[in-house]
């Protein structure tokens, strides 16, 4: 009898079409679970059934292992992938499906409670004499021996949910008057995050490389790694890029690394596919970080340098069968790189965003990949995490992968919610990265001053295209007598333009042979429509010929001008908006998401930079501070309200 036949998929998003699409390839039936907010996902309409599991809140849907196990049961399911992220790292979960005589594709129970507790790991890898950083791992939480202990360790140091992953729990300090307020951040986080607040305390290595080992165990005793990848291009401590194999690794470090992955994972008999991460120094120095008892975001990188389908071996494993290589027959060729697209906001501290996606068309090509959920009309919730998806590519050199992969960020098209695009974009050109020369600094280092991290205009350009695919829709629509009437028809029309709060006037004239002319400022453009479909327009700007993406519909046009995009508001005939009435203390919400903390009311005196409320989304904790010294006028919302992006929240007068 096999070992199973029908596969659970306990996740969502990218991970869930990911793993769906190499089980149903090898002839296994598919399962998926979804929330309210996700009912009509890719990953559903991927599989051969789906059960709905509970509203949009991950602890009433996606966490809520009870739900899972009884979709499981309805649909005759008698395996299950947890992916990552949600209940791919809990104990109890996996012991769950053994008891109800599911296959849990991944570790055993014991594997993941010891290695998903970042201070019980730390211990056994002293004990497996695996090299480790200096810190804390103790288990009194009090803040009087977090203090303690501190001061010990000496800063800067880390502050690590010990449950914890993906940034969520951490924090630098970097002095002592710091500590108490970044615990009680980190604590609720993580709290949240991973329902346990246990804290560990680490010495923070100085722009460090961040390098981890894909190691692979069978139920036979065979235990393999496939080499290395880095993932130190980060920020708020969140993968950006990763790459295998690492630029500056040599044969003999990586078989040190390799070796000591090894340890970790023989010290808990570890089967399946596990990640061991540690922090490599400039003098090729490592310690061990943690252990991913899943598999992790990053996995195609390894995937094309080696040639493996890692989900395809898990799968065979959890079948019980044996590994089909042994580590000497494992290759690693040529070279691979990942990025993150990100629904967030680079120019506001990476602020994650929601919002509709109007257009999606990842830009396929010889030896690039494009792992996503997404489709086009769907919204981006803060219920969950913001990474939208992964571009990966592949070249016989490092050079070649990042040509390809610059290539595929600049012309995937994604309109109508804001994202990293462009920043991914200027990372991989960067010349830093281009050499290899980075580290776990490096956005902070290089891309403080970038343009992408702070709004930026549209240009004449894209402006002038923008007004002249208005002029084309309303002629299309009235026809061209009717498009902007005017007495004199030698008079241009008048354009005005807007993003946000932000407006822009322009003048265009019909030229004879279908030429636009378009005055914006001091710039002028002759502008060209040769062929628009609604979806793509080709036009001629000054002599050049592009193509671009775009959607317009009641005088709002989204445009993608590679990489990024434009959301643009014809406002040509509506009334000028008074600017009385503006109130610098009036404080908005960022993004929906929840409201967690209150801590004032009104009378309330504060000043300038004074922490008032606290804003949960997308599984991030988001501080909202005073922008004026005052006295909190009106407080417009409670603690546990769900709120909406840019809903007044209080007013200090």
């Amino acid at each position: 009898m096999p070992a199973f036949s029908k596969i659970l998929i306990a996740n969502r998003g990218e991970i869930a079409c990911r793993i769906q699409r190499t089980a149903q390839a090898l002839g296994y039936r598919t399962v998926a679970v979804f929330s309210d907010a996700d009912a009509d996902a890719l990953h559903v309409r991927m599989a051969d059934e789906a059960v709905r599991i509970g509203p949009a809140a991950v602890q009433q849907s996606y966490l809520n292992s009870q739900a899972i196990l009884d979709a499981a049961r309805r649909t005759g399911a008698d395996a299950l992938h947890p992916g990552y992220g949600f209940l791919s790292e809990n104990a109890e979960f996996a012991s769950a499906c053994e008891a109800a005589g599911i296959t849990f594709i991944g570790p055993s129970a014991e594997a993941i409670e010891l290695m998903g507790s970042k201070r019980l790991s730390k211990l056994a890898m002293l004990a497996a004499g695996v090299p480790c950083i200096a810190g804390y791992q103790g288990a009194e939480q009090d803040d009087t021996t977090l203090q303690q202990e501190a001061e010990r360790i000496g800063y800067p140091l880390m502050i690590k949910a010990s449950a914890g992953g993906g940034g969520r729990g951490m924090r630098l300090v970097q002095q002592a008057d710091e500590l108490l307020a970044q615990v009680r951040t980190a604590r609720s986080e993580a709290l949240h995050a991973f329902g346990s607040d246990e804290l560990i305390l680490e010495q923070a290595l100085i722009e460090p490389r961040h390098v981890e080992i894909q190691v692979f165990g069978d139920r036979h005793g065979q235990l393999i790694y496939l080499g290395e990848r880095d993932c130190s291009i980060q920020r708020r401590h969140q993968k950006v890029v990763e790459e295998a194999p690492c630029p500056v690794m040599t044969a003999e470090l990586r078989q040190a690394m390799g070796e000591a992955a090894l340890k970790a994972g023989r010290a808990v008999n570890y089967v399946g596919a596990g990640t061991v991460e540690f922090l490599l120094d400039a003098r090729g120095q490592f310690y061990f970080l943690e252990m991913n008892t899943r598999l992790q975001v990053e996995h195609p990188v390894t995937e094309m340098i080696t040639g493996l389908d890692l989900v395809a071996l898990q799968l065979q494993v959890a079948a019980g069968q044996p590994l089909p290589l042994r580590q000497e027959q494992v290759e690693l060729k040529g070279h691979a790189i990942e990025v993150r697209l990100y629904a967030e906001d680079p120019a506001q501290d990476f602020l994650p965003q929601t919002g509709q996606v109007r257009r999606w068309e990842p830009a396929l090509g010889a030896d690039v990949r494009i792992d996503h959920g997404l489709l086009e009309g769907q919204s981006v919730s803060p219920f969950y995490d913001p990474m939208l998806g992964k571009l990966i590519a592949h070249g016989a050199t490092r050079e070649e992968a990042r040509r390809k992969l610059l290539r595929a960020v600049e012309d995937t098209v994604l309109t109508g919610v804001a994202s990293n695009q462009k920043l991914l974009a200027n990372l991989l050109r960067h010349p830093g990265f281009a050499s290899g020369e980075f580290s776990t600094a490096f956005i902070a280092e290089h891309f403080a001053d970038d343009p992408n991290l702070r709004p930026q205009p549209p240009s004449g350009a894209e402006l002038a295209l923008a007004a002249a695919l208005f002029y084309q829709h309303a002629t299309q629509r009235h026809g061209a007598a009717l498009a902007g009437w005017r007495n004199n028809a030698s008079v241009p029309l008048h354009y005005r333009l807007g993003s946000g709060e932000a407006v822009w006037n322009l003048e265009l004239n019909n030229q004879q042979a279908g030429t636009l002319q378009v005055q914006q400022a001091d710039e002028g453009f002759e502008v060209q429509l040769l062929e628009a479909d609604g979806r793509w327009v080709w036009a001629t700007i000054n002599g050049i010929r592009r193509r671009y993406a775009y959607t317009l519909e009641a005088g709002q046009l989204w445009l993608f001008t590679r990489p990024g995009s434009l959301h643009l508001q014809d406002l040509s005939h509506a009334p000028v908006a008074s600017q009385a009435g503006v109130h610098s203390g009036m404080l908005k919400a960022p993004m929906d998401g929840a409201i967690v903390d209150v801590l004032v009311s009104e009378g309330t005196t504060v000043s300038k930079g004074q922490l008032l409320l606290v804003l949960e989304a997308m599984k991030m904790e988001h501080p909202l501070k005073a922008g004026i010294d005052g006295v909190i006028k009106r407080l417009q919302v409670n603690l546990g309200d769900q709120v909406k992006n840019r809903q007044v929240l209080l007013e200090v007068e």
